[in-house]
């Protein structure tokens, strides 16, 4: 049986597609909240079984892990720990964990806790003497849903902003990847038994500088943008003052210090072990802004 969490969150829903479209034939049981929009699960026409339940609790993970045999996990890293206990615990034989790349900054605050729960991991397997086949997939910025934390800020920035302030002229480089994407990799992993243990960045197609990405969201959108360059240090100084006048509520440091720092990464191991090959930017950002603009409309 394949567990899956977080099949009603954005990649997740596209993974969930993946499954439909290729008629996934085996059993599956999902974990989701009590308030998670079901509709595309019901419909699917799979064998889905519904567990509600809370990720973080320990109990209740042991209980649901109960059969498997592999597991997808999509929801946040911040849970990967327990799952992990779970899974060891009932001898599940893979898992393919959905993490991310921020281990790779080199600011502590955005890698030090990730490369933490990872440690965690690996201490929990080795313990235990497991042999569970242990996949990390980890994608950059997602994007690819109206709704998404990331690139419908941008759009929308960019959509009411004339002149455009830009941190550092906008010269570090980016790999957003489409959630769309994602869900297909998801399921390449899935569909490749062969795959018991790896380690998977899944960006998009190439790198853009900041600067160009939001010059190509103003093409698209049809606007006249005037991009004004903001000195590193004064947008972190900033954020500084700005979290001093918040009374702490509002921290934005780190968010602008990671403006100056490349975050693109090479995808070629995916694509040599299971075919991965993401859509283009402009095609993705296509789909979305369209979805935007007809939201606000």
């Amino acid at each position: 049986m394949l567990l899956v969490t977080g099949i009603t969150g954005h990649s997740g829903r596209y993974f969930l597609q993946e499954l439909i479209k290729n008629k996934y034939e085996g059993p599956i049981r999902c974990i989701i909240r009590e308030n998670s929009e079901t509709t595309l699960i019901d419909n699917s026409g799979l064998n889905i079984e519904k567990i509600v339940g809370d990720l973080e609790n320990q109990e209740f993970m042991n209980e649901v892990m109960s059969g498997i045999n592999t597991v997808v996990h999509i929801a946040s890293i911040f849970y990967s720990v327990t799952l992990m206990r779970a899974a060891v615990k009932n001898d599940v034989k893979r898992a393919i964990l959905v993490h991310t790349t921020g281990i790779y900054s080199k600011y502590k605050s955005a890698s030090e806790e990730y490369k933490s729960i990872e440690n965690s991991i690996d201490y929990i397997i080795k313990e235990s003497s497991s042999t569970i086949g242990l996949i990390y997939l980890r994608p950059t910025m997602i994007y690819g849903y109206i709704n998404d934390s990331n690139m419908i800020v941008f759009i929308k920035m960019v959509d009411r902003l004339r002149l455009f302030p830009i941190i550092d002229q906008g010269r570090n480089m980016l790999q957003p990847v489409n959630g769309r994407d994602l869900g297909k990799a998801y399921y390449q992993v899935l569909n490749k038994s062969k795959i018991m243990e790896g380690d998977y960045i899944l960006s998009g197609e190439n790198p853009i500088s900041m600067k160009d990405l939001f010059k190509l969201i103003s093409k698209i959108l049809d606007k006249k943008t005037t991009f004004i360059n903001v000195p590193l240090a004064l947008g972190v100084f900033m954020a500084k003052f700005l979290k001093v006048c918040s009374l702490g509520k509002v921290d934005y440091i780190e968010r602008v210090q990671r403006m100056g720092e490349d975050r693109s990464f090479l995808y070629k191991n995916a694509t040599r072990d299971f075919g991965y090959q993401p859509m283009s930017l402009s095609e993705g950002l296509k789909i979305e802004i369209e979805e935007y603009l007809k939201k606000v409309q």
